[in-house]
């Protein structure tokens, strides 16, 4: 059965990275692998009662990461609807692809620490659409966004699933972990952004502004204020967090229901054809759908590997072979680009108890770093690369030839610095 799982895997995810060879949708290679990983389990188990259970529970789980990706793209196509990126694209003037990338690259790093790198990607990928023509050039800028919100949501508590559940879990504190892994999460993106800026030429194009017909219907009120709240309610999600414990996707769908609340009130004297281009209605049909269920069929496909205890023998298998802790963390981090992370360190969380590594042990918070910022190394191999990857429809391949090597290069000059930062001030 794990072998026959694992191969559904594993052809699953050739299928996904050589889409558009096979001219399949990467959305229906996940859903399929999803559901085939769970029903070979069931077909196989004794007890499928306690499958369905198992289910049950992931799809829980899952569904947090599902609503949460629609309540950001929403609110993200709500502000967009109403012009709100044009307050930021107006005041970015750089047209050098060098200085861009370095504003546009540290822009997303502090902003992943504050939101989260999901959501973050999400916004700044909706903003390069309007500052940028070349669709070349937009995948490229897409690529260093992926690399720049991964290593900036590693250093924060919030800012990224993995070192949330360190932190709920009691592995991390918060002043710690942004402490240790600030720096080498900052050297993960600095060094490509160097490596580029030797070999990056050239200026972009930026897109023709266009006379919309939204602006007879739209005051310099309205677009400020529904930028403020949108935004708002996105910095809003991990204060929401922290004060109620309630998954982030509640603070997520609070914020959506008091913009719709807001933008319902601001449109309400308008006749129904002016007012309906501006509704949450018209931003809910304009999300990325495949891109979800593309996330729905992956992370269930993983859940069936976590399952079965594949992660938890691999991690074994790890501890029991690579004798040296940081040689542990790296692997996992690699292999956090290859199969989600957020398993992996459940699975560390589960092998490693607060006895062997306590709080604050450097083992924890170097696992937030390469769990963290591995999974830039495949475009598949975290949440903000798959959002990237379905609003751009970036191809797996062209990622792994032209960002991967960039990402490789930042994790490990991350973790050098990582560990000899330990070495100098234990």
């Amino acid at each position: 059965m794990t072998i026959l799982i694992i191969a559904i895997f594993v052809i699953g995810y050739i299928a996904i990275a050589t889409e558009h060879s096979i001219k399949i949708n990467k959305s229906a290679s996940a859903l399929l692998t999803g559901v085939l990983c769970w029903t070979v389990y069931i077909l196989y188990a004794p007890d499928k009662h306690i499958v369905t259970e198992e289910l049950v529970h992931h799809l829980g789980e899952l569904s947090g990461i599902l609503f949460f990706l629609m309540g950001a793209m929403t609110i993200v196509e709500l502000i967009d609807a109403h012009d709100g990126f044009n307050i930021i694209t107006n005041r970015i003037n750089q047209t050098d692809k060098r200085k861009l990338l370095w504003i546009l690259g540290f822009i997303t790093f502090f902003l992943s620490a504050v939101l989260d790198n999901l959501t973050t990607t999400i916004v700044i990928v909706s903003l390069l659409r309007k500052l940028i023509k070349d669709e070349k050039d937009r995948l490229f800028f897409a690529g260093i966004v992926v690399i720049a919100a991964n290593a900036g949501g590693a250093w924060s508590p919030i800012g990224d699933v993995t070192t949330t559940m360190l932190w709920i879990g009691n592995q991390i504190s918060a002043l710690d972990i942004i402490l240790k892994v600030f720096i080498p999460s900052l050297v993960c993106l600095a060094v490509p952004l160097i490596y580029l800026s030797f070999r990056l030429k050239g200026k972009i194009n930026r897109p023709a502004l266009k006379s919309s017909e939204k602006s007879n219907d739209l005051t310099q009120r309205n677009q400020l204020t529904v930028f403020i709240a949108g935004i708002g309610a996105l910095v809003f999600v991990p204060v929401f967090k922290t004060v109620t414990h309630l998954p982030p996707f509640m603070g997520m769908l609070f914020g959506l229901g008091v913009l719709w609340v807001l933008v319902e009130i601001m449109h309400k004297g308008k006749e129904d054809e002016h007012k309906n281009k501006f509704s949450v209605v018209q931003a809910l049909r304009k999300i990325d759908v495949p891109s979800i269920l593309f996330f729905l069929g992956i992370l269930v496909a993983i859940s069936a590997l976590q399952s079965i205890g594949s992660l938890v023998q691999l991690s074994s298998w790890l501890s029991n072979n690579l004798q040296n802790e940081n040689i542990i963390v790296i692997a996992i981090g690699i292999l956090s680009s290859i199969v989600d992370n957020v398993p992996l360190v459940a699975a560390a969380q589960g092998m490693y108890d607060l006895t062997q590594f306590p709080t604050d042990h450097s083992f924890w918070s170097f696992l937030a770093y390469c769990a963290g910022t591995g999974g830039s190394i495949l475009i598949i191999g975290s949440a903000a690369g798959v959002a990237a990857m379905g609003m751009e429809k970036i191809d797996f391949f062209w990622y792994l030839k032209k960002i991967s090597f960039l990402a490789l290069i930042g994790y490990f000059a991350g973790a050098a610095v990582y560990i000899l930062q330990q070495q100098i001030f234990g």
